[in-house]
Parts: C-alpha cells; structure tokens; sequence
C-alpha cells in the first residue's frame, strides 16, 4: 500500500494543534491529528491508497488539498508518496 504524506501548508489552527509545515504519513494506521480534520480528508486518502486517481477539473492527480471544516483555519496538501 503506497504511503500518503500531508503536509499542513496554512494553520490558523484555534487550539494550536497544527503548525505550517507539520507532515504527516499514513501507512497503515491514521496519523496523530486533529478528527475533524482527519475525518474530512479520510475517505480521499483511502482512495489514494488504493491506487485511485482523483479527478480535478480537467486533470487527474494522486493528490488534494483540504480545509478544516471549522472555518477553514487549517489547510492541507495530500500526495501519494512516490517510491
């Protein structure tokens, strides 16, 4: 099973619970984030995982960006780690 990496690219986050830049990779198990923002991009990561390609517009792509549903204070890119 491919490996996912999220990358947090804005946070606003209003516990303080993510930080530009904190990575996270999935393997097998969920990483150590917040669940509402865990929640929202889950089944796309499930996707990715299993060889899905995302559609986007005109294009396909292994990846997708992700806002936290408590008014979009922390924003994420996903993208199936190559290799």
């Amino acid at each position: 099973m491919p490996k996912v990496k999220i990358t947090i690219t804005e946070s606003n986050c209003r516990s303080n619970y993510h930080k530009k830049g904190d990575t996270f990779t999935v393997g097998d198990l969920c990483p150590e984030m917040c669940h509402e923002l865990w929640h929202c991009m889950y089944p796309y990561v499930l996707a990715l995982q299993n060889g899905a390609t995302l559609e986007s517009g005109e294009y396909s792509k292994k990846s997708f960006s992700v806002k936290c549903p408590d008014e979009g204070r922390v924003t994420a890119e996903v993208i199936v780690e190559e290799g």
